[in-house]
């Protein structure tokens, strides 16, 4: 069976029982992760989140690009979150590679011109959480009175280490 099979099983196992389909489109909880989106991390597992509670917005890297900055304004504006928390984790891609190196491989394997694309590799973990804290105070979409706060998920040991 090819995965796509297998998660559309899936789907029907879980729409066969669904009971949630009025809840409303804000988030009860008034909170917006934003995360990575490697496979071994588990935002509502990790945070004690159902369905409902929180606005999780998954990127590489969990960074504060222009896009996560759009989603975080309009989840606050548009749907009432008062608070952002931002996860990177321990054991991330995003630290294995520059810029340049992606840009190269890139142009050999499709020939594409990557040249003005900003992927957000990182090489200090703590930073890149406390600069994408920065980013989202500093941003002239989100206002001043919005907490922001940066922490590391370990992925060996699943616990959440205060950054900012």
């Amino acid at each position: 069976m090819a995965v796509l099979d297998e998660l559309l099983a899936a789907n029907e196992c879980y729409a066969a029982g669904f009971t949630k389909g009025d809840l409303p489109a804000p988030p009860g909880r008034q909170v917006s992760v934003l995360t990575c989106m490697d496979a071994r991390l588990d935002p509502a597992k990790f945070l004690g989140l159902e369905e409902g509670d929180a606005h999780v917005i998954r990127n590489a890297g969990g960074r504060a690009s222009e896009d996560a900055i759009r989603s975080l304004t309009i989840s606050h504006k548009l749907l009432g979150t008062r608070e952002f928390v931002v996860i990177h984790h321990t054991d991330c891609g995003m630290e294995t590679f520059t810029n340049e190196q992606l840009r190269e491989q890139l142009g050999r394997d499709l020939g594409a011109d990557a040249s003005t694309v900003e992927f957000l590799p990182f090489t200090d973990l703590d930073e890149s959480v406390r600069q994408d804290v920065e980013t989202i105070r500093s941003s002239p979409l989100i206002p001043q009175d919005i907490p922001v706060s940066g922490y590391v998920y370990d992925v060996h040991t699943g616990r959440l280490r205060a950054v900012c």
